[in-house]
């Protein structure tokens, strides 16, 4: 994707999500999982808040034989990961919560969740289903967003968003972030009964075509789009410029060269053992 080609915002929240997100994001954090985690042919995996399938799809051709589950709560999300093509072994694509996995106990050598713990809304829970459907010494691997003011540029959209649309504005990106210290979610990986439990605080730089491109992104293709939802085409794209414009004044210069934004972006990178 060229730096100088502005996103074509049109299409469904899900189809965006693959389109722009998986190449600029998603996929750079899957391969990293995948590599920290090494699945093995023959194992049975699981993707847990699997989206659009970018972690799936890795798993599954690192693999080549054996199963491999995505699961997502969002049908919308599923219909896309289906859509795209993938080699290695083939993906059962399944509907379903993370709070009650419609699988057996045991029924997995691997369980992956990608920047998904979260957004559930009982966290120890889904964590103690991720260990119930675990075979004996079977693995996990997640990762979370830190603190927000390490990722630069979704620091400096949550203050253009409270500064413009009011201080509850930002609540939703926020919570991506919910985790700013490793220790919270190795804790709470040891407390649902995960032994040798290894997190990693891990530095990604990520591109986007441009500001403009990243916040509109922000406030159409996602959850946000509630915020801008009761507005007019033109009145909306008219916000999102003036939001664009006050964002990039919160942010370093080095980060918006010849018109691309590039900012480093940070997680925690978690795996562990089931302890039996």
């Amino acid at each position: 994707m060229s730096g100088h080609e502005h996103w074509q915002l049109d299409g469904s929240a899900p189809e965006l999500y693959q389109r722009y997100l998986v190449p600029a994001i998603t996929s750079v954090w899957a391969s990293d999982l995948i590599d920290r985690v090494k699945p093995r042919p023959g194992e049975a995996a699981l993707d847990i808040a699997c989206g659009t399938g970018a972690v799936t799809r890795v798993a599954a051709e690192r693999m080549t034989t054996g199963r491999v589950v995505g699961l997502d709560f969002n049908p919308g999300m599923l219909a896309v990961a289906r859509s795209v093509a993938n080699s290695g072994t083939s993906i059962e694509w399944v509907e379903g919560s993370a709070l009650s996995l419609p699988f057996d106990d045991g029924s997995f050598d691997l369980v992956l969740c990608q920047l998904g713990l979260q957004f559930f809304s009982d966290r120890p829970l889904a964590l103690r289903e991720m260990r119930r459907v675990l075979a004996p010494s079977g693995r996990v691997a997640l990762s979370v967003y830190s603190a927000i003011e390490h990722t630069p540029a979704a620091y400096a959209f949550v203050q253009a968003l409270d500064q413009l649309l009011g201080p509850d504005s930002s609540t939703i990106k926020r919570a991506e972030h919910l985790f700013p210290e490793a220790h919270e979610v190795g804790d709470l990986m040891i407390n649902q009964g995960f032994e040798q439990v290894d997190v990693k605080t891990i530095t990604k730089h990520i591109t986007f075509p441009s500001i403009l491109d990243y916040v509109r992104f922000q406030l159409i293709a996602t959850p946000m789009a509630s915020l801008l939802g009761k507005r007019g085409d033109l009145e909306r794209e008219i916000m999102i410029g003036i939001i664009a414009s006050t964002t990039q004044t919160l942010l370093d210069p080095e980060m918006l060269r010849d018109g691309r934004l590039s900012f480093p972006q940070e997680a925690h990178v978690a795996t562990a053992l089931r302890a039996d």
